[in-house]
């Protein structure tokens, strides 16, 4: 039962700040738990893929095995199958109507993901292991997703500005998770320093994201108008 609590608890808190952090038009509930779901189900895919990267990687510890295990195996295949549920499943959807939205979407897919990684690891590691990720990995995975969303939403509310951010919505995450990835593998003290700044890096960057967004949200003025 433990187990279970550590393992779903950060992802529950963080799903329901991102869902009233919407402020101006909230997504339907059916939605985001479908969103949720797909991207629990991209562990199948993802694992099948990390397995054969890693099959065909360097096998010997070293920081080139590290970079290899942290950009390829896990940020391109993770990023990559949470881009593809995005694209499968909201996309074409008539609720994704605003940039924020996209952000909502990107994280509730990211943290879908997360739920089944971190049961996965809580249930062989330990609660111990649980505690660690509560506070660091599954937040970076939203953190992740506010930075695809963002530039998903901005793909898909300005179409002359869509190829590039289709790609930037891709390539960051991917970059980002690299690096937080790179910096816990690599196991060098110097990496290791830079953690915890990393981490507010990230933290940072995912709220400017969010204000920015949320700001110019089209239906900003619409709900100032009715309560006034």
């Amino acid at each position: 039962m433990n187990l279970a609590v550590i393992s779903f608890a950060p992802v529950i808190i963080i799903a329901c700040y991102i869902y009233f952090r919407d402020k101006y038009e909230k997504e339907p509930l059916r939605l985001l738990m479908k969103a949720l779901a797909a991207g629990a189900l991209a562990v199948i895919p993802v694992v099948l893929f990390e397995s054969l990267f890693t099959f065909i990687g360097p096998g010997e510890p070293s920081v080139i095995q590290a970079g290899y295990t942290a950009f390829i195996v896990a940020g391109i295949t993770e990023e990559t199958f949470k881009f593809l549920v995005f694209i499968l499943f909201i996309w074409r959807n008539q609720h994704f109507n605003e940039k924020f939205d996209g952000i909502v979407y990107a994280v509730f897919i990211s943290l879908g993901f997360a739920a089944v990684e971190n049961l996965l690891y809580v249930t062989q590691l330990g609660f111990d292991v649980g505690v660690s990720r509560a506070l660091t990995a599954v937040p970076a995975h939203a953190l992740f997703g506010i930075v695809m969303g963002y530039h998903l939403g901005i793909a898909k509310m300005i179409p002359e500005r869509r190829a590039k951010h289709m790609l930037l919505g891709l390539l960051v995450p991917i970059l980002l998770h690299g690096i937080y990835d790179f910096i816990i593998m690599s196991g060098h003290p110097l990496a290791l320093a830079i953690f915890l700044p990393y981490l507010v890096f990230l933290w940072f960057n995912g709220f400017r994201k969010m204000k920015v967004i949320s700001e110019s949200s089209r239906f900003k003025s619409k709900q100032i108008h009715e309560g006034s």
